[in-house]
């Protein structure tokens, strides 16, 4: 997973360039690029303290050049961080935090590339998603997820969700997808 960190945030922060700062992220329509860098920069600096338990820097800086430079001096000590215990949860929480806000980046390219996830990596975001993030954000669901290479309930399935795993991963997580739903909605997050 560490890996994973390292190849979502590069291609997170390319996108990122490419896009320019105040381009609109359509898969988060209240945030510019610059927002999305500063909130990723903030959730690798807040998950880098948790995992060295010391307090999280009080605000990242305002300025895009500043912002940026201060997002790759948390990536760097958030693998530092992570590298001393990379089965840690928190390398897992922030692979996919870090693939999900890829896409958000590619979004709002022009010619977005056709980024895909691995069923490997896709299934284990699922995963996480329901066992990571639902219950610590209270959400109350009740759905059946199935992809080709797995099947997960949680609690009396209201939703179903059908797909190939990435385009069900990109569902939970509320990006564009392909996947089927019925039912009710899932939760935003």
């Amino acid at each position: 997973m560490l890996e994973a960190i390292d190849v979502h945030a590069d291609g997170l922060k390319r996108a990122a360039l490419a896009a320019g700062p105040s381009a609109p992220v359509p898969n988060c329509p209240k945030w510019t690029v610059h927002d999305l860098v500063t909130h990723i920069a903030f959730v690798h600096d807040t998950s880098t303290s948790l995992a060295m338990g010391r307090p999280p820097h009080p605000e990242p800086p305002s300025g895009w050049e500043d912002v940026l430079g201060w997002w790759d001096g948390r990536r760097l000590a958030l693998r530092e961080a992570l590298a001393r215990n990379p089965d840690a949860p928190w390398t897992r929480r922030m692979a996919h935090e870090t693939a999900i806000h890829r896409l958000d980046a590619e979004s709002a390219l022009e010619d977005p590339p056709e980024t895909r996830f691995s069923p490997e990596f896709a299934n284990d975001g699922i995963d996480e998603f329901l066992t990571f993030v639902v219950p610590r954000r209270g959400f109350a669901i009740g759905v059946r997820i199935t992809t080709p290479e797995r099947t997960w309930t949680v609690g009396t399935p209201r939703t179903e969700v059908t797909g190939d795993a990435d385009d069900v991963y990109r569902a939970v997580w509320g990006r564009p997808h392909s996947a089927a739903i019925s039912g009710d909605r899932l939760p935003a997050v």
